[in-house]
């Protein structure tokens, strides 16, 4: 790097070398200004005159040059125009840095300038480049490409790589904040030193390799990138995805062999191809006798082939920055054409007045230069409000050729034209590489990206979706959640529709069917074997009309655990807990009213009682009726008010919905239940203080049993029932009453089937009474 300490004056900036690229620019531009000449119809009667100035590429000596000419000084030994007329436009110079330079040395003087390689997003600033016009599109418009070229190829984690001038400053800045609208993150920013040095090099190279990115994009021109590269190339880095700018992509320095296992599969855009059907011959005309004390031609004797001395030089297939200059000079011929034709009184300037022919100023061209259009080979040539030409970049991709050097292959267009999302158009299969750069895989459906902290937005974590959201999409960044009646599948990647459960006729159900119809049937076995002895001594006894009127109430016992299995709807969940607490309070009635008739019936014994009078077949009708109503009258509040109503329970496990009967009202379900729990205790009291009254066959201690039996089923069913989900708690509720049932049936029943069936010779009144003789 020079020393900046300010002691010294600085060394010149001197030319050196031959840029053969520039010298055919040179050559095109003499070229189009010889056909004009020779067109009788675009400036007939005028002659076009040019002076050619070398700019070294340095924007010192470019602003030496714009001196030079604005100045007259012409380059030394050079021969001059006579009575030429004063400058009215200028065109170049190729690089953004020496444009800025030679605009505002310009700009005082009202001289507009166009250039064809300037493609420096600054240079659209009408303030500060008023007189500035371009035949390249404007890298406002390449970044925008090339952000689209990346989002295109999901390449998401790319390196950012830039020469040291004002060219790849604005272009890379441009990029940054195209890529603000996109997923696409800047792994690194490196810039090419300029002078260049190795040790800067090297260093870019390292952060090259060791960075996870495998696409860099580079806004450098060749005479940047070529020393880079070749340190480049002796690291031997291979496997990187360069995406050039139009700078460098269509290159031909770059195209040999050697080039290929670095720089293939290059892809970048390159400014729209163009065909000068004469260009190869005239450059072919050059020759330094002709002009000999022309300093601006090349070191030669005049006796090479050309072809085989510069391919660079010689290079038409596919022009491009050629064709620029080509239309440059053709859109300054026809703006003048243009000014000539004015018609006095339709002018543009004051009082509608044109320029004169023989007096035109600068100031006066650039009007017309901004109002020009017109076409060449095809091609609509003008610039808009800011003096920029069209957006249109052809996309370039370098492949192998049969003799292993690089070609340019024209794989797609840039058409800024084009509506927003319609620019870019690719033909993949043409492509020959597309790899993959990104900082984290690509997250697949049913996970969500977490970005990790400290790190690009392009580095995350795949997390796989929360139970019930899901991501359908790849790289989602959140997960959305299912609608109510849905739930997300095993791979988290769809919502489908919940699992709908309830007790079914199945497993469960039907074991508690089969208990159910079981518990049915021995009632009903026992109903008959009382009815068939209804004679004997035991039934008779024990009050056969209160056993039958229990059997009656078992038996419905049985049955209504069946309204609790299958989908409930609105008349089985109102049926359901109606029944089963009018069919057990029907049952506990009787009991109850057996066992103030076995109380009495003893007390009766006693001298001085005479209670069985109070306990006849009547009074018995009575209490198990009244008892039984009050049952009935809560039911029928209970239904009347808020009765119960099927609903679905989605929170105690959220991938089902359970249907399950509400109860309604809280406070009625537990009266039902706090009632016969009344009549169970009374009855338990009342049996447990008969207990020990005589007789062989004291049916007291039965109930009492019965009873205990009873309770405890009930309350240990209220904490099980409470802490059960609906068709758990449909079953626990079942099993109670099955367990009950069963429980009432064979602690009343059995025994008295035992003597019927196996002890016929124990039903007898005298054994029953305890009075048979030993």
């Amino acid at each position: 790097m020079p020393d900046l300490n300010s002691t010294y004056r600085p060394t010149p900036i001197n030319c050196n070398g031959l840029y053969a690229r520039a010298f055919r620019w040179a050559q095109t531009m003499r070229l189009a200004v010889a056909e004009i000449n020779q067109n009788p119809v675009l400036l007939p009667n005028h002659t076009l005159g040019y002076k050619i100035y070398d700019s070294c590429r340095y924007p010192l000596t470019g602003q030496r040059a714009v001196l030079s000419m604005l100045n007259g000084v012409s380059e030394e030994n050079s021969s001059m125009c006579k009575n030429a007329s004063s400058l009215l436009a200028v065109i170049g110079p190729s690089g953004s840095a020496q444009s800025i330079v030679v605009s505002k040395i310009l700009q005082p003087f009202r001289i507009p300038m166009i250039s064809y390689a300037s493609s420096c997003a600054c240079l659209s600033d009408r303030v500060k480049y008023p007189t500035f016009f371009r035949v390249i599109p404007s890298d406002d418009y390449q970044v925008k490409a090339i952000s689209q070229l990346l989002v295109h190829f999901n390449w998401t984690w790319v390196g950012l790589l830039r020469g040291d001038n004002d060219y790849g400053r604005f272009a890379a800045k441009g990029l940054l904040r195209e890529l603000q609208e996109t997923k696409v993150c800047v792994a690194y920013q490196e810039m090419i030193p300029l002078p260049y040095n190795r040790q800067g090099g090297l260093r870019i190279i390292k952060v090259m390799r060791s960075s996870t990115a495998k696409v860099v994009v580079i806004f450098a021109a060749e005479r940047d990138m070529t020393p880079f590269l070749r340190d480049y190339m002796t690291q031997n880095i291979t496997g990187i995805q360069w995406v050039a700018s139009e700078a460098l992509v269509t290159s031909s320095v770059f195209s040999g062999r050697e080039y290929y296992p670095y720089l293939g599969g290059t892809i970048g855009f390159g400014i729209r191809k163009g065909h000068i059907s004469r260009l190869g011959d005239f450059l072919q005309t050059v020759n330094p006798k002709r002009y000999p004390d022309n300093v601006l031609m090349p070191p030669c004797s005049g006796q090479e082939t050309l072809l085989e001395q510069n391919s660079a030089y010689m290079n038409t297939s596919s022009p491009r920055i050629t064709y620029n200059v080509y239309k440059a000079v053709y859109a300054i011929a026809h703006s003048l054409h243009n000014l000539l034709l004015c018609q006095p009184g339709r002018g543009p300037f004051q009082n509608n007045s044109c320029a004169q022919s023989n007096n035109i100023h600068p100031w006066q061209l650039q009007h017309y230069l901004q109002e020009v259009n017109f076409q060449i080979a095809g091609e609509e040539v003008d610039f808009d409000a800011k003096g920029d030409s069209v957006p249109y970049y052809d996309i370039i991709n370098w492949q192998r050729g049969p003799e292993g050097n690089i070609e340019f292959v024209n794989v797609g267009l840039f058409d800024g034209t084009k509506a927003v999302g319609e620019e870019l158009l690719i033909q993949e299969d043409e492509i020959m590489w597309v790899p993959v750069s990104v900082c984290s895989a690509s997250c697949l459906p049913g996970f969500r990206k977490a970005v990790r902290r400290g790190e690009p937005i392009c580095c995350f974590d795949c997390v796989p979706c929360d139970s019930g959201k899901i991501s359908n999409q790849t790289n989602s960044v959140d997960c959305t959640i299912c609608p109510k009646d849905f739930w997300s599948n095993n791979d988290r990647t769809a919502c489908i529709s919940k699992k709908v459960e309830y007790l079914t006729f199945d497993s469960l159900g039907i074991v508690l069917t089969v208990m159910s119809v079981v518990g049915a049937c021995f009632t009903l076995a026992v109903c008959g074997v009382f009815f068939y002895h209804r004679h004997t001594a035991i039934v008779r006894v024990n009050n056969s009309e209160l056993s039958f009127f229990i059997l009656f109430a078992l038996t419905l016992c049985f049955l209504c655990s069946l309204l609790f299995i299958g989908k409930p709807t609105y008349w089985s969940c109102m049926l359901r807990h109606t029944a089963f607490s009018i069919t057990f309070s029907l049952c506990i009635s009787c009991i109850l009213g057996k066992t103030l008739v076995v109380l009495a019936a003893f007390t009766a014994t006693r001298p001085g009682h005479n209670i069985m009078k109070w306990m006849g077949p009547k009074q018995q009708r009575t209490i198990i009726s009244s008892c039984t109503l009050v049952q009935v009258v809560i039911c029928a509040a209970w239904l009347i008010d808020v009765p119960p109503f099927p609903s679905r329970n989605t929170q105690y496990e959220h991938s089902k919905i359970i249907l399950e009967c509400s109860v309604g009202s809280s406070l009625a379900f537990w009266c039902v239940l706090g009632y016969i729990g009344l009549q169970a205790c009374l009855c338990f009291v009342l049996a447990f203080l008969a207990r020990k009254l005589p007789g062989n066959f004291n049916e007291a201690k039965f109930i009492t049993f019965s009873m205990l039996i009873f309770c405890a089923v009930w309350l240990a069913f209220i904490p099980a029932y409470i802490s059960s989900p609906g068709n758990y708690a449909d079953a626990v509720e079942s099993f109670a009453i099955l367990a009950s049932s069963f429980g009432l049936l064979f602690c009343l029943f059995a025994p008295k089937s035992y003597i019927i069936l196996l002890k016929p010779e124990k039903n007898t009144k005298q054994h029953l009474m305890g009075k048979e003789k030993k």
